[in-house]
């Protein structure tokens, strides 16, 4: 944790009334850090114009709960934030602990005053929101923030918590009956804890890939099940290959509908390590069971009968951690939040990064500085409607101060 106290960090006390700032950013990993850069680098303010908190216990977005076994020489397509390389990296080192060194030295270089952990309950509107939802006088116009250090009113919103928060865990027939274990990738402790077990890995995407072949070194077998036959991608992935698959996420997000993964529409990478363990066999898929056994899992339909299995690892992805702004009612019928660029299209003032096209570290950084544009767009509008209203000049409510 940085070494800034609740004091300093502009913490708000609990018996005080919301506290007043133009932004609040929530989530500090790629997305969040490359927005609270922007904002710094437009002239705001951290704890007066802006706050970015953060559930983490530290430094390192979802970085730091990795697997230990993922070092980072295994880590693909990490994008340096913006103003500062990564360099230097130890390959063999946990990739949770680069990173997370990274993030820190990025978050004390910047002075970006990070308050954590903070968990954010809701956000609604404030007294006069589009809703009509009560809120204390002088709140008209703002976004309450309630938070576990208190309450902020704020004039736009950046949510940056991208989906470590929310794994999915699907459900079958006789799930709970299951004897052995049943984990998550999102609680994956690396490849040791397998040895000698029967494990079926159930999941199509690159982490059950990834755990698949590091437990079959290890388990007594491994079995693994996917609801489809994956995609396997020869030959380069280039800026046109890239682009055209961001183009898919991002129409989903423009109808309103829960965004897919960018590495859900590319396929997966045929690697010199994929094409070893096709070869022997570990990647030899099942179609998806039916039912869940005491003892393993079963098919109906007697292809290819029953498993037995002594661990069920769920690498069956993530969902957008956004149940936070459900207040708000923001959800297309689809189930998604309609999303222009980064902007919600039901409300200006709330801007989502890390979210469906820009869930990658490339496009993490992008979001942060057009969702800070915008909402520097807004906050100039807004000031000068004060002014207006006011018979100031524009000139004397800088865009970094609250108004």
């Amino acid at each position: 944790m940085n070494d800034y106290g609740a004091e300093e960090a502009g913490t708000v006390a609990a018996t005080e009334g919301p506290k007043p700032v133009d932004v609040v950013v929530i989530g500090a990993g790629q997305a969040g850090l490359s927005a609270a850069f922007h904002l710094r680098r437009a002239g705001l303010e951290p704890d007066r114009d802006f706050v970015v908190l953060d559930h983490a216990p530290r430094p390192g977005g979802a970085w730091q709960f990795r697997w230990p076994s993922l070092t980072y020489g295994k880590v693909h397509g990490m994008h340096a934030l913006p103003g500062m390389e990564l360099t230097g990296a130890d390959p063999a080192r946990p990739s949770s602990e680069v990173i997370g060194a990274y993030f820190d030295a990025y978050e004390r270089t910047f002075d970006l005053r990070i308050h954590r952990p903070v968990d954010v309950m809701a956000v609604r509107e404030g007294d006069g929101g589009r809703e009509g939802d009560a809120g204390r006088e002088g709140d008209a116009g703002r976004l309450l923030v309630e938070t576990s250090e208190g309450t902020y009113a704020t004039r736009a919103l950046i949510n940056a918590t991208g989906t470590w928060d929310r794994p999915f865990w699907p459900r079958y027939p006789g799930q709970e009956t299951f004897r052995g274990r049943q984990l998550h990738t999102a609680g994956y402790p690396g490849p040791e804890e397998f040895a000698g077990k029967r494990v079926l890995v159930v999941g199509g995407g690159a982490s059950g890939t990834q755990h698949l072949m590091e437990i079959a070194d290890v388990a007594a077998e491994t079995f693994w099940v996917t609801r489809s036959e994956p995609v396997w991608r020869e030959g380069p992935f280039g800026e046109v290959e890239g682009r055209a698959a961001v183009a898919l996420v991002e129409e989903r997000v423009r109808q309103g509908l829960p965004p897919k993964s960018v590495v859900s529409v590319t396929g997966l990478p045929l690697t010199d390590a994929i094409r070893a363990a096709r070869a022997r066999g570990i990647l030899d898929r099942l179609p998806m069971f039916d039912r869940i056994t005491p003892t393993g899992v079963a098919w109906d339909d007697g292809r290819p009968g029953e498993v037995a299995v002594d661990v069920i690892l769920w690498a069956t992805g993530f969902r957008a951690a956004i149940d936070h702004l459900t207040p708000l009612r923001l959800r297309e019928p689809g189930g998604g939040i309609r999303v222009e660029g980064t902007r919600a299209v039901r409300d200006e003032r709330v801007h989502l990064v890390g979210y469906g096209p820009s869930a990658s570290t490339i496009g993490a950084n992008r979001a942060g500085r057009a969702a800070v544009s915008d909402i520097r767009r807004l906050l100039r509008r807004e000031t000068a409607a004060a002014a207006a209203t006011t018979g100031t000049t524009p000139a004397a409510a800088p865009v970094g101060a609250s108004v």
